[in-house]
């Protein structure tokens, strides 16, 4: 049975959709989020001399940053442990070495005391160099530790100028980590090239990316990016196919994030019970470029290497994620049958995809798989086994009516003819 779907242009509503459907056993399980910890937000902000621009609202892009930032300060949760990161406030030399090291934490990822924090965003000055690429880096260990979700929010006004780091490249290793970290961008008064930038970096962590030209824009786009921090969320759990199935790692019900080469084969494995079914999707998000042809392959086998289901997906690039997915029912046990009650199955995740010379391949495209193991269906009509289920019954039912109906006016045709011939 071949089930086919379209690429999806919304990954994180495809995602929150399928993990909403999970009906994950008691206790927490993989992918589930604990609320052990307390959510983390590290607002990283450009304080690069090109902040001086006076071109949002008649005032400069760093004192509407300063107001912005001081609204959301008074506004966020006590839940939250909101940290300041600057780039580019210090050093205001010409040695590019030295101006790629301008990152600082101006204050600390943790309970947020409004005042400090305030009195620290105060004593900003537009100054330096625009080093995004290291900025990130050090974000991601200031947010290091908890099982608690994780945000980072980039506010500039310029591209990065510490290249060969690129930002995009740093944004790819930092969600290769699967620490379940989220990079949202914003962009004051930003140019094409910048807006391609940030976007690409928020793109590479799911996150999200939004140009603004207001001040009261900006409030209001930290503003909910923080509340978003506090939501409670499924974090994906890290882990790593194999290359056979013999070696796969055990999957339980739950969302799982791996990192998958161009034209590689990912397998998995999943224990099924006798009178259990399984249903698993797989996305592949195109965090960079690749050629407008790929596609998507998942398949369960059996350990003996006979396939059972598959379901596959082809792009065109027109969408930068492809998303498909396959279900399978292992059957009750007869009471005499002596085939074993526990079924491995094996998941196979295989894509095609491509990049033009220049475009780095590692680390690969990330990947997202939902694995949820359920009771199996009442009987054999279910849609795993025939493809329409309890539709059957529906198609029996119009095929029934349909002939009933044909007989009957058959009946009345004849009965009119012979009422016409004897008048």
């Amino acid at each position: 049975m071949i089930r086919r779907t379209r690429p999806v242009a919304g990954a994180i509503a495809l995602l929150a959709a399928l993990t909403a459907g999970i009906a994950f056993p008691a206790g927490a399980a993989a992918g589930e989020p604990t609320g052990q910890d307390a959510p983390k937000v590290d607002l990283v902000l450009d304080v690069s001399g090109s902040m001086r621009a006076k071109d949002i609202d008649g005032q400069s892009r760093m004192a509407a940053a300063k107001q912005a930032f001081n609204e959301v300060l008074d506004a966020t949760s006590e839940e939250v442990q909101l940290g300041i990161r600057t780039l580019g406030a210090d050093y205001a030399g010409d040695d590019r070495k030295e101006g790629c090291k301008d990152t600082a934490q101006l204050y600390p990822v943790g309970p947020l005391d409004r005042t400090e924090a305030k009195t620290a965003v105060a004593t900003l000055v537009p100054t330096g160099w625009t080093p995004i690429g290291p900025a990130l880096l050090k974000a991601a260990g200031d947010l290091d530790g908890g099982d608690g979700s994780k945000r980072i929010v980039l506010i500039s006004d310029g591209e990065d100028t510490c290249a060969p780091l690129d930002p995009c490249e740093v944004a790819r290793e930092i969600a290769a980590k699967g620490i379940g970290l989220t990079i949202d961008t914003l962009g004051l008064v930003p140019t094409a090239t910048l807006s391609r930038q940030l976007s690409c970096i928020a793109e590479a962590t799911g996150g999200t990316y939004t140009s603004v030209e207001h001040q009261d824009e900006l409030t209001d786009r930290v503003n909910e990016l923080v509340d978003r921090a506090a939501e409670p969320v499924v974090t994906p759990v890290a882990t790593e196919g194999a290359d056979a199935c013999e070696k796969a790692p055990e999957l339980k019900s739950g969302l799982y994030t791996d990192r998958e080469e161009f034209g590689q084969q990912r397998w998995y494995r999943v224990e099924l019970l006798a009178g259990q079914e399984l249903r698993a999707s797989v996305s592949v998000a195109a965090d960079r470029a690749v050629r407008p042809d790929h596609g998507l392959l998942m398949r369960a086998v059996t350990r003996h290497g006979r396939e059972i289901v598959r379901g596959e997906a082809t792009g065109t690039g027109r969408t930068d994620v492809l998303s498909t997915g396959l279900r399978y029912p292992k059957p009750e046990r007869d009471d005499d049958s002596d085939k074993p009650a526990t079924e491995t199955v094996c998941l196979a995740v295989t894509t095609s995809f491509s990049a033009d010379a220049g475009v780095k391949t590692t680390p690969g495209l990330p990947l997202e798989l939902t694995v949820d193991v359920v009771d199996g269906p009442d009987g054999a009509s279910d849609v795993a086994s025939f493809g329409l289920g309890r539709g059957w019954w529906l198609l029996g039912a119009l095929v029934l009516t349909g002939f009933l109906a044909g007989l009957v006016w058959g009946w009345l045709s004849r009965w009119r003819v012979a009422v016409w011939r004897t008048n």
